[in-house]
């Protein structure tokens, strides 16, 4: 177990007063808790490795407040991750109490981690949750006999239903006021006072789970029966097959019927009509009344990329992806395709991490914390700048290879796992370091609960809403001043023998280069406005958009992950990527036409 002198004590969060902890194996169900605790809403997923750094929020205990820390999920406290590292430094930063969650369905691990948690003398509530799906599963835990053994409190609860939320609240007060009385084990054998530092954890786990968990007679559920084979390469990859299918269905398919059903009758026929009439009735036309409502105007483009192109696959992608969070499918992915990614250099968990980058770079960035090495780390990162296109960046190709054939979506998608497989083989082989086998939990298979899945919905939403909006105006405001004042032409005159010459593309194709700084989509959405672009024009536009310089919030958190120099190594091979490949696509197929 890691010692408390090697923590930082530095770090603020650490230094805070009146802590209380909530700790436990990923996938147990923490952040549902904290958002029962605190009223936060915090995004809980199906499957390890989410809460990757901690959440605080405030808990309000009789008269007394309380910050509630949502520690990162670890196995343990041997501090050999980063996730463990900073457990470690919440147990050693003087917690006033700890809420510690175990997995009724896998209680041996569960019960060691809760073992290691109690040696820091620190007070302690053990909250029993899964226990539904458990009974499902033909298991009974003895929840007082389990109480005895680890001489602490353990509350029954299921916590997507809330139950046993209200007695966890009351046994956390009873073990803040009396502390002593925490320990009151009575010779338990866990307690430091009870124990020598031979003990192993995973032995006293495993007598503990033998005493309290009996076999009932219950039988498998479908969903029970249907997890156990999609982790089998038969029928698991059919499966999945039909999965992902269905999944790209569901958003290339929902996202253009929702686009020609409701936004682009809402766009083109209401907002922007009312816009128009609202500022031509007291601003003269002129330059100024173009950037507000002409053809490449603010309060024109706005809606129609934002609302119209780009936000109904952003819904529908957030929508699919939480489902398969939160029902347990993107675990058995990783299993199944491990043989894959290993040929990648990287392990099939991390498949878990690239797929978060088709919602947005910047969270697969520090989802890549999860892997066990720093080279692991850099391959995920790189490969989400180079190959994974964002959805909103996704939507956008979407619409613009809807005017051509449907095979140049197939054809891009193909190219991102070509580059994807070409980067992570290339950074596999040159940049030092080991990647680990994988790890990964397996979680039960099952049907989110609806009010969580709406609530995640709602969240993600939000977010999308917060960080994206603003510096998508920001694109669109830089993209109206360029086009209506003339800056746009002028640029293009030397940008004309790369933009034009090598990549065959007409010359207002350069306010994409530029807007693509901002925002990735958005080296995608002017393309749209080019009046008779042809599919190879199209599908170079889009070589470029995919491979192009990460967009600027990326870039921060590439900077402040692994520092300026690795951050702008990326940025740079990017650029120099997208160019190269997208030129080479371009020269060959004029050769061939």
């Amino acid at each position: 177990m890691a010692s408390c002198h090697d923590i930082n004590e530095d770090v603020n969060v650490y230094n805070k007063p009146n802590k209380i902890l909530l700790m436990g194996n990923p996938n147990v169900g923490k952040s549902v808790f904290f958002s029962h605790l605190t009223g936060i809403n915090v995004v809980s997923s199906n499957y390890a490795g989410t809460t990757v750094t901690y959440t605080e929020g405030t808990i309000k205990l009789d008269d007394e407040t309380y910050t509630l820390i949502d520690v990162p999920g670890t196995y343990s406290l041997e501090a050999t991750s980063e996730a463990e590292a900073v457990a470690v430094g919440f147990m050693c930063s003087n917690p006033v109490a700890v809420i510690c969650v175990l997995d009724a369905t896998n209680l041996e691990r569960n019960i060691k981690l809760g073992l290691e948690i109690k040696k820091y003398n620190v007070p302690i509530v053990y909250a029993l949750n899964l226990l539904d799906v458990a009974k499902r599963h033909g298991t009974e835990v003895n929840v007082n006999l389990l109480s005895q053994e680890l001489g602490a409190p353990v509350v029954p609860t299921v916590a997507v239903k809330g139950e046993g939320i209200d007695k966890l609240i009351d046994e956390l007060k009873k073990v803040i006021k009396d502390p002593e009385k925490a320990f009151d084990c009575g010779g338990c054998e866990v307690c430091p006072n009870c124990i020598g530092e031979s003990l192993n954890e995973w032995d006293r786990a495993k007598e503990i789970t033998s005493k309290v968990r009996t076999k009932t007679n219950g039988k498998p559920s479908f969903l029970d029966r249907l997890g156990d084979n999609m982790i089998k390469p038969w029928p698991g990859i059919p499966i999945a097959l039909i999965v992902i299918v269905a999944s790209l269905g569901a958003i290339v398919g929902g996202g253009k019927a929702l686009r020609a059903v409701a936004l682009l009758p809402l766009v083109n026929n209401v907002l922007v009509p009312l816009f128009h009439k609202l500022f031509s009735a007291f601003v003269p036309e002129g330059i100024l009344l173009n950037v507000l409502v002409g053809d490449f105007g603010i309060f024109k483009i706005a809606f129609e990329w934002i609302i119209a192109l780009i936000l109904p696959y952003v819904f529908l992608f957030y929508v699919v992806f939480s489902f398969l969070e939160d029902s347990g499918v993107l675990p058995r992915l990783s299993v199944l395709f491990d043989n894959i990614m290993r040929k990648m250099g990287i392990q099939g968990g991390s498949m878990i991490t690239i797929l978060l980058g088709y919602g947005c770079a910047v969270p697969a960035i520090i989802g890549s914390r999860t892997a066990t090495t720093k080279k692991e780390r850099l391959i995920i990162s790189t490969v989400v700048c180079f190959a994974v296109p964002c959805i909103s960046q996704t939507g956008a190709l979407i619409s613009l290879f809807a005017n051509f054939s449907p095979i140049l979506l197939i054809l891009m998608l193909l190219l991102s796992f070509f580059i994807m497989f070409v980067v992570s083989f290339i950074l596999s082989r040159t940049l030092k370091g080991k990647v680990d086998p994988m790890v990964i939990e397996i979680p039960n298979l099952l049907m989110p609960n609806g009010k969580a899945f709406g609530k995640k919905l709602m969240i993600r939403m939000k977010g999308f809403l917060v960080d994206a909006e603003v510096p998508m105006l920001i694109s669109i405001v830089i993209a109206a001043l360029l086009k209506e004042t003339g800056l746009l032409d002028f640029i293009a005159v030397y940008l004309e023998p790369i933009v034009s010459g090598w990549l065959g593309l007409p010359k207002d194709a350069v306010i994409a280069l530029i807007l693509g700084i901002v925002r990735r989509e958005m080296a995608v959405a002017p393309l749209l406005a080019i009046e008779g672009l042809t599919a190879l024009q199209a599908f170079v536009g889009g070589t470029v958009a995919l491979l192009y310089l990460p967009c600027l919030s990326v870039f921060g958190i590439l900077t402040k992950e692994f520092g300026p120099k690795v951050a702008i190594t990326i940025g740079l091979s990017t650029v120099v990527s997208a160019f190269t490949v997208a030129g080479l696509i371009n020269q060959v197929a004029q050769l061939i036409i």
